[in-house]
């Protein structure tokens, strides 16, 4: 790891000393657009992710929240959960900080993460996290977006907008350190060369602790890319990633008894324990990205979009895990004082390729003086393997003194096993726009899906979407929407009958209020129905059959209010009541949030103060043995920056008040907890 980091280093020293990266603020990211609708990254009004066009919020007939760097940034976030955790709806946090993988709830339901509008993860325990450093804004589509993006997405989905070069001059550069012994260094360089040629490169080495002992959090991120014009209407993009991590799993597992319970006769457990074996427990992974895209305008209302990426991904994972489940209420061995556990240690192998490319065709016409519209029409296709080898060993250990020394590590061997997906999609969307003031979104979409294995299963959709917003005056806008989604299943029912493709519809409506171009405002109500979730089967414990149906209803408030370089304001607020069979566990039906930022000047000197709270209400979870239920919680946020001509001197805190509780306790038997405060000093020079 520090040969990588050396390396790092050694290549930011050489890059340092070239033309580089402009400020954050200036990115432009529609690459599908006409010369006239480049989307500014500063500006949160207009998206891409809901429509695959870049349209202006206000015309969607969906709730699409644009988070920019330069938030998330201040906010503090350390991972793509981070950058959503003040976005309506969304639970980015149901395990604490979770150092092998970003997770997300929207609406109460698992949600995907995309790439630049393609999907960039298709398999837990295949592949590190992202790096937010890496992106320049992060779209949060929510509620069913199967229509567009595919198999998937049943509550929404976050996408993620990769940084692309800028046809100027210019560098950051910064130095950080913060708790946990945590030190890097960060550059984002921009070069142009000929005038219509830019060069990006966006790197970061990082060295660093967490607050699990023996759990490293070390990084070397390198992204290149290069934006080549050679007309006013052709644009060729190439993007690169190169990341290695070095680390380990801050999610530990802990019984409930003995945590969030008393464990009669002992003291509590350490709500931080490392239950591992030092030097073995590992989350280490590499990744290597290749991609491009092309942009070919015919004229002003015709546009060709062609984009594809592959994916190399390789991980190695260690980790221990007490047994929590065999019996949640009294976990402990008999006769063992209430200390004695079983210990499960997993080790695993694995590798994940992937292949996907988007194209479509964009055109605009008019059917009358005021009908305005924009047909998309695309094929998309995604190539999937992934290849595991895993081993499993379980022993007995006394919880409150381990003997590390004892631990049992097991490790991976045989033949990798092996699960593959191809996915072919074909769609179709209309937006039309009449008198400049109603928009109506329509959508149709086919998909086939083929997974390898016994049997091979050949799964097909044809999911819709349609809805209208029009503006009534003073900015107001009411809109009603239906989308639809599929999931397909892997695996069969008790009877051998392969599982049919889990399905879902919501029905949205609600009302944006947009004043200015700074401000805007979204209430809406919503209704999830999902179904063929599968189930136990209540004849045969060991099996499931496929009977569950999910309903996900509630309603959502969103306000946001952006002067770049001067203030920048949001408020969320989500009630979201989740009920059926073959629930996931742990809704919280309220989740609210705000966040604040404003700028002072004086002169050449700026100053920035940042603050933020966010609310989890309480969560439930039950099964047949008890009901456990994981009090709500409010965390603080804050931010100190001081620019002082081309430097910058930044400190970030979240979790200002260091309030360690339960992120979830779960019926199964387990607690997770939120990270601590977590403290970062920065100091950046911009060329």
């Amino acid at each position: 790891m520090f040969a990588d980091l050396a390396l790092a280093g050694l290549l930011l020293a050489g890059a340092a000393a070239a033309p580089a990266a402009a400020p954050a603020d200036a990115d432009t990211a529609d690459a599908n657009g006409p010369a006239d609708d480049i989307l500014v990254q500063g500006r949160r009004d207009e998206a891409v992710a809901a429509t695959k066009t870049a349209t202006p919020l206000i015309e969607v007939p969906q709730p699409i929240t644009v988070v920019t760097d330069d938030v998330f940034l201040a906010q503090g976030a350390i991972n793509i959960s981070d950058t959503v955790r003040y976005t309506a709806g969304v639970n980015s946090d149901s395990f604490g900080r979770d150092s092998r993988a970003d997770s997300f709830k929207i609406r109460g339901l698992d949600a995907l993460q995309f790439r630049d509008g393609m999907r960039d993860v298709f398999s837990y325990w295949a592949t590190i996290p992202s790096d937010p450093y890496n992106f320049s804004r992060v779209e949060v589509v929510r509620g069913p977006a199967s229509v567009l993006f595919g198999q998937g997405s049943l509550g929404g989905l976050v996408n993620v907008v990769s940084k692309t070069p800028l046809l100027e001059n210019s560098a950051d550069i910064a130095l950080v350190a913060g708790s946990f012994d945590r030190k890097e260094v960060l550059a984002d360089l921009n070069g142009v060369v000929g005038g219509n040629l830019g060069v990006r490169l966006v790197a970061r080495a990082r060295d660093a602790d967490t607050y699990i002992a023996h759990t490293p959090d070390d990084r070397v991120m390198l992204a290149p890319s290069l934006t080549w014009r050679p007309g006013a209407r052709t644009e060729i993009t190439l993007l690169g990633l190169y990341q290695r991590d070095h680390g380990g799993s801050t999610t530990n597992f802990l019984p409930v008894i003995g945590t969030f319970i008393d464990n009669p006769g002992n003291p509590p457990l350490d709500r931080y324990l490392f239950v591992g074996k030092p030097g073995w427990d590992r989350y280490d992974g590499r990744l290597l990205q290749g991609g491009g895209s092309l942009t070919q305008r015919f004229g002003d209302d015709v546009t060709l979009s062609l984009k594809a990426r592959y994916i190399d991904s390789t991980l190695q994972y260690n980790t221990h895990y007490p047994d929590s489940y065999s019996n949640p209420r009294d976990p402990y061995t008999p006769g063992g004082n209430g200390r004695r556990i079983g210990l499960y240690a997993y080790g695993l192998d694995g590798r994940m390729n992937v292949f996907s490319t988007d194209n479509n065709l964009r055109v605009r016409f008019n059917t009358g003086a005021a009908v305005e519209h924009v047909l998309l029409a695309g094929i998309d296709y995604s190539w999937n393997a992934v290849k595991k080898r895993q081993a499993v060993g379980y022993q007995e250990v006394d919880l409150y003194d381990l003997d590390r020394d004892a631990i049992l590590t097991p490790n991976p061997g045989g033949a990798r096993g092996r699960e593959a997906q191809r996915q072919l999609g074909i769609y179709a969307q209309d937006q039309i726009r009449f008198w400049d003031r109603v928009s109506v979104v329509l959508g149709a979409r086919r998909d086939r899906v083929t997974t390898s294995g016994t049997p091979r299963r050949v799964d097909t959709a044809t999911t819709f979407r349609a809805g209208i917003i029009g503006e009534i005056g003073a900015g107001v806008s009411p809109f009603f929407s239906y989308t639809e989604s599929f999931l397909p299943i892997a695996g069969t029912t008790t009877a051998g009958a392969p599982f049919r493709p889990q399905m879902g519809h919501q029905f949205e409506t609600g009302v944006k209020w947009q004043p200015d171009h700074a401000t805007l405002v979204t209430l809406t109500g919503f209704r999830i129905k999902d179904t063929n979730r599968p189930i136990p089967d209540p004849a045969n414990p060991l099996g499931q059959i496929q009977a569950g149906e999910v309903t996900s209803q509630g309603v959502e408030l969103e306000a946001t209010r952006t002067l770049p370089g001067d203030y920048d304001l949001s408020l969320s607020y989500g009630f979201n009541d989740v009920s059926g069979g073959g629930l996931t566990d742990f809704t919280a039906r309220h989740i609210a949030s705000a966040w604040a930022a404003k700028t002072f000047t004086q002169g050449s000197t700026a100053l920035r103060l940042g603050a933020g709270v966010r609310y989890l209400g309480r969560q439930v979870s039950s099964n047949a043995v008890w009901t456990l239920v994981t009090p709500g919680r409010a965390m603080a946020d804050a931010l100190v920056e001081v620019t002082e001509g081309r430097w910058r001197a930044t400190l970030n805190a979240t979790n200002l008040f260091d309030k360690r509780t339960y992120a979830s306790c779960l019926a199964r038997g387990d607690c997770f907890m939120t990270a601590p405060r977590n403290v970062m000093a920065s100091i950046g020079y911009h060329f």
